[in-house]
């Protein structure tokens, strides 16, 4: 893997056993992204426009989206900072100005660089709250010295948002928090803008700690960096006492979903690559942050800052930010399949997010106790979520995490739905991507169970309805859909978790002709993965040993295969799947039993299938026995 491109602080293996990251690493980390963004700003620092796509919005748009996350940064640092450099150091005065005069020129409609006006469901609101809650950050050192002529266009660009109209899911919390801060600075705003946001996410709040971003399941990071964030933001521009009122309702919410979320992050910090915008990469530590700052934690102070600078880290190791020290469209460099068309050059830095642990001080405990370990590096985890439909399932030996999905599939209630990579898919883990390029997507090999029709075309597995997820099993249908065709086909899947592996059982309902294919986990590597493959059982393996296997226990045909793919993966540009397909055209009911298993271990395929026994009963039962002995039932 490759260095990090910038200095970095000796590390701390007293406190940061783990890691070896302090509080200086992280400084040392913003800084980097700061300085590195000044030879893209325009002259008046109003925008900041980034090599890369363009998004739909347009380069002006995209400009506004380079100043606004990149201030939310630089508020943490300054605020972080108590407004003061470190001796010798000229760095957080350096913020203070640039930011300043990028207020300035942005809202001077004569300047040549003056930001868009707010109108309603444009992308200039999401731009504008990074900007509302980084001048309440930074209220002593920059809002306060402000000229009285940019205040007063401060607030008349943020009025956009009195009275408009937001797309009715995270945006919402958009306009809550804006018009918050022109409340605090005595500025016209609408309470029922911000009750109704905030009145709104309670439509979608599914228990435990869970919401759905907007009506449907829509369940991802967006969860912790926004639904959860935007909410506690609020209260503390508002002031409002933290236990009483909405602030109390959200801190104890934030506190139940934080005592699972660590088992979301793999032994070398990575997070399980699932859902949108996954370019944001260290955001997805926001939520831990925040339950140090707002004081609502179940999380020990040294497994705070083990998970957030492991995650950091885990970027940093793999050239994330890049030579030029920025962050790139993309996962580990610039990868266009992992991010939206709404994503600009400067939509990544939306990660600034992770940052929030800068507002804590240094002597707070997150900073000063010692690391623990993550849940994966201490025993093997079996969490249930029956709210979003998942399965957590880590192992200590090789640190992986793997998510079983019966549960998101980013769709509406009613209405025409579509499959995505990164919600549609079987399983997703923290050691691999999902095959995400158009031209694999087409195809979708990797952990989907598809009908195809006699041409190859594949089914599509659209709207997930969970049936059951608790202990070490879940289980959902979806209706197969031809392309082509309005007819649907009931797939009833069920995943058992055991061990390192995961069962799957289908029972499918097809028409004549068509037969099915299931796939495991796709691999990828910047050299091609090996494939072996022998009657029942296939399997893919990178250089560094990351092994995906599938084996067939029961429905399936001596034949198997390996799907390559060139440009489909986050991961790298080199990824494979391991795939296994039915003896005969299904042509109605049918039963088809699969073990998965992706590990860092060596996997011995024909071992397992001779060694477990698995049956299917009249009644429709499916009986599978382990080598140890173990019957499970399904």
């Amino acid at each position: 893997m490759p260095a990090p491109y910038f200095s970095l602080p000796p590390t701390d293996r007293v406190r940061s056993p783990r890691t070896g990251w302090t509080r200086a690493h992280w400084e040392a980390l913003a800084d980097r992204q700061l300085d590195a963004l000044v030879p893209y700003a325009t002259p008046g620092f109003a925008q900041y426009r980034l090599p890369g796509r363009a998004s739909w919005s347009g380069v002006v748009s995209d400009g506004l989206e380079g100043f606004a996350r990149t201030f939310l940064l630089a508020s943490f640092r300054i605020a972080g900072a108590g407004g003061s450099d470190d001796p010798g150091s000229t760095v957080v005065s350096h913020l203070i100005e640039r930011y300043t005069e990028g207020l300035t020129t942005g809202t001077d409609r004569d300047s040549g660089e003056a930001w868009p006006e707010l109108t309603d469901c444009s992308q200039q609101m999401v731009e504008a709250a990074s900007i509302a809650v980084a001048l309440h950050e930074t209220r002593p050192w920059i809002w306060d010295r402000l000229d009285a002529r940019v205040r007063e266009r401060v607030v008349d660009w943020l009025s956009g948002f009195v009275g408009g109209r937001t797309w009715d899911n995270n945006w919402r919390l958009f306009q809550v928090v804006s018009e918050q801060f022109l409340a605090s600075v005595g500025a016209p705003y609408s309470q029922s803008d911000i009750d109704g946001g905030l009145d709104r996410i309670e439509d979608w709040y599914v228990g435990d700690g869970w919401y759905t971003d907007g009506d449907g399941r829509n369940f991802d990071y967006y969860i912790g960096w926004a639904l959860h964030l935007y909410p506690l933001l609020w209260s503390r521009i508002a002031g409002e006492d933290p236990d009483s009122g909405r602030t109390k309702v959200y801190r104890e919410r934030l506190g139940r979903f934080l005592t699972t979320y660590p088992q979301f992050f793999g032994g070398d910090g990575a997070s399980v690559h699932q859902g949108r915008s996954l370019t944001y990469r260290f955001a997805a530590t926001a939520p831990v942050w925040l339950g140090a700052l707002a004081d609502c934690t179940p999380l020990a102070p040294g497994l705070t800052r083990r998970l957030a600078s492991g995650a950091a880290r885990h970027f940093v190791e793999r050239g994330v930010p890049d030579e030029r020290g920025l962050l790139p469209l993309g996962w580990y460099d610039t990868f266009l399949p992992a991010t939206q068309p709404y994503s600009g050059p400067a939509s990544p830095y939306w990660a600034s997010k992770g940052f929030l642990g800068l507002l804590l001080p240094a002597d707070h405990p997150v900073w000063t106790e010692r690391e623990l370990p993550l849940p994966v590096e201490e025993s093997e985890q079996y969490t249930a979520l029956p709210a979003p439909g998942w399965l957590l399932h880590g192992t200590p030996h090789d640190g992986i995490v793997r998510l079983i999905n019966h549960g998101s599939d980013h769709n509406p209630p009613q209405g025409p739905a579509e499959d995505d990579p990164h919600y549609a898919k079987l399983a997703y883990s923290t050691a691999t991507a999902p095959e995400s390029a158009p031209h694999a997507w087409a195809r979708t090999v990797d952990n989907h169970v598809a009908l195809l029709a006699a041409d190859g075309t594949p089914s599509r597995r659209l709207r997930i309805h969970p049936l059951t997820c608790e202990g070490r099993r879940a289980s959902s249908r979806h209706d197969a859909q031809l392309p082509g065709s309005d007819e649907e086909f009931p797939i009833v899947s069920t995943s058992v978790l055991h061990g390192p592996w995961e069962v799957r059982v289908h029972r499918v309902q097809a028409p004549a002709g068509v037969t099915v294919r299931e796939g495991g986990h796709a691999v990828a590597d910047t050299a091609r993965p090996h494939a072996e493959r022998g009657p029942g059982w296939a399997l893919t393996r990178t250089e560094s040993g990351l092994t995906s296997a599938v084996v067939a226990l029961y429905g399936w045909a001596e034949e198997t295969g390996v799907a390559r793919e060139v440009e489909a993966n986050a991961h790298g540009p080199h990824s494979a799947t391991p795939y296994l397909r039915a003896a005969r055209p299904a042509g109605g009911a049918s039963v088809h039993v699969t073990l998965v298993a992706l590990t860092r271990d060596v996997v011995h395929p024909r071992a397992l299938r001779e060694s477990i026994a698995c049956t299917v009963e009249a009644s429709g039962e499916v009986r599978i026995t382990f080598p140890e002995g173990e019957t499970v039932t399904v």
